[in-house]
């Protein structure tokens, strides 16, 4: 067995196990490469069916071609799609770069407390309804205890803090010095009731093991990932008005994977096209702590 396959069966073990050991599941979706790949892994281990449904927290400032690219998803596939938003935010311009709000407390209106309202059934939230193509209210406002996150350790500092089974309080805050140990594949799964549980199948995945798989299965990926011949392209994916593309002549798949074994990004962060990630030092792991992905 091969270090993906190793990887590939992993992953699909602790997804196997969250929906084993937790009645209302979900799983993050923000329509990124590590998140679509998630979804690929989630096929698989359900035999192509995924028994919980999508969250996707839509800011209202994500680029028009990956929402697009969701609904052409969801609709193939005929997935089930929850989206959650903070309306009032959006509405009453708390945001960036729209109102006199910067980047980081945006954020925190927009990703974090969206997410976890919407996860706890607080806030309102919507389905896609795949007969119709409409988005409606809703109706169940369960709160999901365990919640499937794409999150890879060595995409950014903070993330290797995570576990594979990490433990939130009710509020969705996260005590980074409070992680139960997990050795040998023995995973704690059993918490404190109004205990919420992020789950990481992709924890010990790296940016290239990503590509290499979506190459080995085939997976579809949004087009901003490859230059359109511009000599530049996307390399992590989030709101266009904090987002900017790397320089980079990688056409495909292929070409991605020569691009990072070359090391050209070795001393260049993921994410470092990612303007909120860079505000202040510790900003980051602040905003996860208060339930940021």
């Amino acid at each position: 067995m091969d270090n993906l396959e190793k990887l590939e069966e992993k992953g699909i073990y602790i997804l196997r196990e969250a929906y084993r050991n937790f009645d209302n599941l979900a799983m993050l979706w923000s329509i990124g490469k590590d998140s679509t790949v998630l979804l690929w892994l989630a096929q698989k281990a359900f035999l192509g069916h995924v028994p919980f449904p999508l969250v996707h927290i839509d800011t209202s400032f994500k680029i028009p071609a990956m929402i697009e690219y969701r609904n052409n998803l969801i609709k193939k596939y005929g997935l089930n799609l929850i989206v959650g938003q903070n309306k009032n935010a959006i509405k009453n311009k708390e945001t960036f770069p729209d109102g006199n709000t910067d980047r980081l407390v945006c954020c925190k209106k927009l990703k974090s407390d969206a997410l976890n309202k919407s996860l706890s059934g607080e806030w309102e939230r919507h389905r896609l309804d795949l007969t119709t193509g409409e988005f409606v209210v809703d109706e169940n406002r369960e709160a999901y205890t365990g919640v499937i996150v794409g999150v890879r350790a060595d995409e950014e500092g903070s993330r290797s803090k995570e576990r594979y089974f990490s433990p939130r309080d009710k509020n969705a805050d996260w005590d980074v010095g409070d992680q139960p140990p997990e050795f040998w594949n023995q995973f704690k799964t059993d918490f404190e009731p109004g205990t919420h549980v992020r789950i990481h199948p992709l924890l010990d995945w790296t940016e290239l093991n990503i590509w290499e798989y979506i190459k080995s299965e085939n997976i579809p990926v949004t087009d901003l990932y490859f230059d359109n011949g511009s000599g530049e392209r996307y390399r992590s994916l989030g709101c266009f008005p904090c987002t900017n593309s790397v320089q980079s002549t990688s056409k495909n798949v292929d070409e991605i994977i020569e691009e990072l074994k070359s090391g050209k990004f070795a001393n260049i962060a993921e994410r470092s096209g990612r303007a909120q990630d860079s505000e202040g030092g510790g900003t980051l792991e602040t905003l996860r702590r208060e339930g940021y992905m």
